[in-house]
């Protein structure tokens, strides 16, 4: 079924405001690299600078495969999601470009790198000298959301 067809069960669109504010508020996502045989998937958490960039810390070892993916990648998704049940869900896709940047670069964003929700354990663990940092341009995005029952099942 298409997302047209599925307004009329309670499926709205979001507008580009309701997608900032999304992106905003959450911090976590699934990262799609390009690769062969399937694309890789790995959730990251992320800081979001309003606008049109997103920005990923990565805690590395040697041969880092989200590393040198990202190095190549000429395009890369993100998706952004929360389901708080079957009736109230929102989904954010974007598409865009991946780079690193270098650690003078990140330190100048300043707040934009902030705020990507982290398991306490790369908190508390040692992550000096393997760190990369990569900057997410968003070319395209998509936003549709849930936030209700269906038509015959108001109250």
């Amino acid at each position: 079924m298409s997302i047209d067809a599925l307004e009329e069960y309670g499926l709205e669109q979001m507008n580009e405001t309701e997608i900032g504010n999304f992106l905003t508020a959450q911090g976590v996502g699934i990262l799609g690299l390009p690769n062969e045989p399937v694309p890789y998937l790995l959730p990251m958490s992320y800081g979001f600078d309003g606008d049109r960039q997103l920005y990923f810390t990565y805690f590395v070892g040697p041969g880092s495969r989200k590393d040198s993916l990202s190095d190549r990648a000429d395009a890369a998704s993100f998706l952004v999601y929360r389901a708080d049940s079957a009736f109230s869900w929102e989904s954010v896709l974007l598409e865009g470009q991946i780079e690193a940047l270098s650690p003078s670069e990140w330190e100048a964003l300043g707040d934009a790198t902030d705020g990507g929700w982290r398991p306490e354990l790369f908190t508390a663990g040692s992550t000096e000298g393997n760190v990369s940092f990569y900057e997410f341009t968003i070319d395209a995005q998509t936003g549709v959301k849930h936030t209700g029952l269906p038509p015959g099942f108001e109250r």
